[in-house]
């Protein structure tokens, strides 16, 4: 690689990611890889009912711990700080009662996993199993067995929206749209799953925690609380993490009790998740339920949205945050880029005998966009309007921003409509209504479908002290430091997961040092060593981390710059900073020799200056509600009559994320959003009977997507830089992940519009295809 940064700067550049060169090589370090003397393996003991009393536990000789056999655990409230969010602890192992099949009632430690499964099968669990609670819409109707006694009903919390003159614009409508639309339940799946390794460093005093982990910081926060330890004597690690998704960002009951063992018994303890465990009882997501009216002219413009949207929640709140967010996001996104002058929405966080729901990529979006984007198909189809004509008509557009919707969320720049048009011409809608006219040779049908949003990034302080949370990630960290022979250390407070911060962050570091990025490291993950910063979600790190880093350098530059100048006897004003050099006309003098200047030689520096070359700064925008990427999604789908199997034959984005600092990590986060949402809307659910027992605990009966079902993904580039940011970025991290399921139920319901068959629920499985086509009488 050439050692001279590009004229601009690093920003824009594909360069290679830097943390493939051992991941590629099979040389990364995950939890299972970390080698720890004498350490036992952990097991637990879970519920097989998903709702009961427990009554008592006969254990078999060996280390079995119950509830009772540790130290009580201190208070962790979870959920938002609210008068009227109810609240109730999640023990880390069961007390009195289980609510959830899969929630952890004992751990059993042996020397090894093995050992320890054959120990927890001879643990016997007495429970007089309760009626079971597994719909949120049931749960709410009076009558409804409780999940929680005491309760009133079944809701963690309820609240609303309005915006706008609602009666007036409903009563100008002449159609009316009304539609019941469920998105089902998922696992999260990361390529690796959880786990935790603790144990006690007599030479530290402190208790070390391995942790697959997205927010090291925030759990040693909530960690040393529950355990009653000083943060001093508390050092989160977490090495290479295998995905998270948001599943890594929530405080667990196993984590607690791994902790909690190691503490007691003075050696090292480990849990390793298997899949089963995954599927059983770690954070599960997306489980929506929107009953909808969407009102228009006769023209075609959107006037007003009413209806309910009910989150089910699971069993339990998971700190810092839980599912309470869910709710409040999907009513106030659920009006999208799209001018939508009023709304009147109830929500209700749903408790239910499930494992606790938690963030996944995206977190409310995805339910919110599937939809108010299929609410806009049965209007045009309503009207008889071509649906792109529909959106056209109805996005707000560049002139209108910044605007604020009916839900409250400030839109800030950008151009939906180009956007839309753009994936129109890549998706080739002319071509694609021809060929359906003419038919498809093997009898499948043709649709396609289209779908947009706008997602918020980069919010600050008043955003999330609005949502009452309990940690209020308003800013994140980075110290910077030249090292003696003038390469440079970022050290950042995030956790990258999969999403090639390494090298993002390195490019920004590198812009702002004119320095190139293979002569900076990146260093996260570690409690002892970065700065405190609240981890990697909401498609906040770029932003957040690399505001930060910028900052941090800018600082760093200045006094390099000073020092420069001393060395070569100039105005610290007239040098400027180039190619790992400050210069000044045609002389200059290099980082490294700036760098031993201040570290072994200070005599060199001016009279009275601090030797030390290292920066520290924070970075929140000035804008607390943050900036907005967004895009539009086109899919072409064939669907075949008889078998309900859907295709996605091709599928397109057109995307406007700001500044890229790396185009080519943007698009691979795309792709990999794009899969995950394809999961979404064809293949992934995990069903529960009537009893709350899980039906989907194995890939045998989880289908995810795989390489067959990978379709050919094309992307297009809109850039309008954030003006509130550093380089003008905006998150992306999640937004391929959100608009797939509405576009290609929009697909396929365009595929059988002559048959009016309709998909509002998803996964839009091949049993879901067929039931549609037999409801409707429609011969394959």
């Amino acid at each position: 690689m050439d050692g001279l940064a590009p004229a601009e700067g690093w920003i824009g550049t594909r360069l290679l990611r830097k943390e493939d060169a051992r991941f590629l090589a099979g040389k990364g370090q995950f939890l299972a890889d970390i080698r720890v003397p004498g350490v036992e393996d952990v097991c637990f003991v879970r519920s097989p009912v998903a709702h009961g009393r427990l009554n008592g536990i006969t254990k078999p000789a060996g280390a079995v711990f119950a509830a009772g056999d540790l130290p009580p655990f201190q208070p962790l409230p979870a959920g938002p700080d609210l008068p009227t969010y109810r609240t109730v602890p999640y023990p880390p192992l069961a007390t009195d009662m289980v609510r959830f099949v899969g929630q952890p009632v004992a751990a059993c430690l042996a020397p090894t996993r093995a050992e320890a499964e054959d120990l927890a099968g001879l643990v016997e669990l007495d429970i007089a199993e309760l009626p079971a609670v597994v719909d949120a819409r049931e749960a709410m109707r009076p009558g409804s067995p409780m999940v929680h006694a005491g309760w009133p009903d079944n809701a963690f919390i309820t609240s609303g929206a309005n915006g706008g003159e609602f009666e007036s614009m409903r009563a100008a409508a002449a159609i009316s749209i009304r539609r019941d639309l469920r998105m089902n339940r998922q696992a999260v799946v990361p390529l690796e799953s959880r786990g935790v390794l603790a144990y006690w460093d007599h030479r530290l005093d402190e208790l070390v925690v391995y942790l697959s982990s997205q927010a090291p910081h925030v759990m040693r926060i909530g960690l040393a609380q529950v355990l009653g330890l000083s943060e001093h004597r508390l050092h989160i690690i977490a090495p290479d993490v295998g995905g998270g998704f948001g599943a890594k960002n929530r405080l667990m009951p196993e984590e607690i009790v791994v902790c909690a063992l190691a503490l007691q018994r003075g050696t090292p303890v480990r849990w390793l998740e298997d899949r089963r465990e995954s599927f059983l009882s770690a954070p599960q997501a997306r489980e929506h339920r929107y009953d909808l009216t969407l009102h228009a002219d006769a023209e075609g413009n959107l006037l007003a949205l009413e209806g309910e949207v009910l989150i089910d929640a699971g069993a339990y709140a998971l700190w810092p945050t839980g599912a309470f967010a869910e709710a409040s996001m999907a009513v106030r996104n659920l009006t999208g880029p799209y001018r939508i002058p009023a709304i009147r929405l109830r929500n209700a966080t749903v408790a239910t005998n499930k494992p606790p729901m938690g963030a996944y990529r995206g977190v409310a979006r995805p339910g919110a966009c599937f939809a108010i984007e299929r609410m806009i198909d049965e209007v045009a189809r309503a009207l008889g309007m071509e649906s792109a004509e529909l959106r056209r008509r109805n996005l707000l557009t560049p002139e209108e921003l910044p605007h604020r919707t009916a839900g409250g969320m400030r839109l800030d720049n950008g151009d939906y409509p180009r956007a839309l048009e753009t994936a129109r011409e890549m998706i080739g809608l002319d071509a694609v209504r021809a060929r359906q006219a003419a038919g498809e040779p093997d009898g499948r049908r043709v649709g396609v479908g289209f779908a947009l949003y706008a997602e918020q990034s980069g919010h600050g302080l008043k955003e999330w002290a609005r949502r009452g949370a309990r940690v209020l990630p308003a800013y994140d960290t980075s110290t910077v430091r030249l090292m003696p022979d003038g390469s440079a250390q970022v050290l950042v407070g995030i956790q990258s997961h999969g999403q090639g911060l390494e090298t993002t962050l390195a490019q920004m570091a590198a812009t702002a040092l004119h320095l190139h990025p293979d002569r900076i490291a990146i260093r996260h993950g570690d409690t002892a060593v970065s700065p405190f910063g609240f981890g990697t979600f909401a498609s906040r790190s770029t932003i957040f981390a690399g505001g930060a880093a910028v900052r941090a350098c800018r600082v760093l530059a200045e006094r390099m710059k000073a020092i420069g100048a001393h060395l070569l006897q100039a105005d610290p004003a007239a040098v400027v900073l180039a190619d790992g050099m400050v210069r000044h006309g045609s002389a200059a003098v290099s980082y490294a020799e700036i760098s031993r200047a201040a570290h072994v030689r200070q005599e060199l520096l001016p009279a009275g200056m601090d030797p030390v070359l290292e920066a520290t700064a924070t970075y929140e925008p000035p804008e607390s509600e943050g900036t907005f990427s967004y895009s539009c999604h086109a899919a072409l789908v064939a669907a075949d009559p008889l078998t309900g199997a859907t295709e996605v034959l091709d599928y397109v984005v057109a995307e406007d994320c700001g500044t890229m600092v790396n185009p080519m990590i943007v698009e691979g986060q795309v792709y990999g959003g794009v899969v995950q949402g394809i999961g979404t809307a064809l293949f992934e659910e995990i069903p529960f009977d009537k009893a709350g027992q899980p039906l989907a605990t194995t890939f045998a009966d989880y289908h995810m997507p795989c390489a067959s079902e990978m379709p050919r993904i094309r992307i297009a580039h809109l850039v309008t830089p954030s003006a509130i940011t550093e380089f003008g970025v905006k998150g992306m991290g999640e937004g391929g992940a959100i608009a797939p399921p509405a576009a290609i139920a929009n697909a396929l319901a365009d595929a059988f519009r002559a048959e009016g068959l309709e998909f509002n629920e998803t996964p839009c499985s091949p049993r879901r295809v067929t039931a549609a086509l037999d409801a409707a009488g429609v011969a394959p």
